[in-house]
């Protein structure tokens, strides 16, 4: 089946953007992992805002932290699932997974098992010469939940209003969102943290 017809027709879509787990090592807290059930809590009060039902679809990426967090959420509302990564597998994981450590990547593998994987260079190729694969990721995630319409087209964002560590972060999808929808739920981290 393809992802069209597994998806039929939804009343809403649902696309998310939000900050990775912060790296041991980050210097910086953005996401700090004693955060993550604010986080998870946030999300899912969106999600039953917007008023998502079973049919509805959700798109996001797979990285540890936000995107799975909303991942999980959608699937407990019987939404459909559709994560689109910038890169093959193994160095999505490597990247933008595994090194949180902890239960990130059963937790990937385990939305995976009831998602629609899209794989980028799959998909759309090999990067043209100076793009940024984050920001085409970003984009085609847009492109493809724009679908169905822009009436249709909600987007959530766990984000601290600050630019991000470089291109193709959640402030670049919230700008580009910002052209497609006026349905948009900011979770503001600075005030979600306090």
């Amino acid at each position: 089946m393809t992802t069209e017809q597994r998806a039929g027709s939804p009343n809403i879509v649902v696309l998310f953007s939000g900050h990775m787990i912060d790296a041991p090592d980050r210097k910086t807290p953005r996401f700090p992992p004693d955060r993550e059930p604010v986080a998870a809590a946030a999300i899912a009060d969106a999600l039953a805002k917007i008023g998502v039902a079973e049919g509805d679809l959700a798109i996001c990426g797979g990285a540890c932290g936000g995107d799975l967090l909303f991942a999980e959420a959608a699937l407990a509302h019987g939404m459909g699932l559709e994560i689109y990564i910038p890169f093959d597998e193994p160095t999505f994981l490597a990247g933008s997974v595994d090194f949180a450590g902890g239960n990130w990547r059963a937790r990937y593998l385990a939305a995976k098992s009831r998602a629609v994987l899209h794989v980028m260079p799959d998909e759309l190729g090999p990067l043209p010469a100076g793009e940024n694969a984050y920001e085409r990721d970003n984009q085609w995630m847009l492109q493809r939940a724009a679908r169905f319409g822009g009436k249709k087209l909600a987007f959530v964002c766990l984000w601290n209003g600050e630019g991000g560590d470089g291109p193709g972060g959640a402030k670049h999808l919230m700008d580009e969102a910002g052209r497609k929808t006026t349905w948009v739920y900011w979770l503001d981290t600075r005030k979600l943290w306090d």
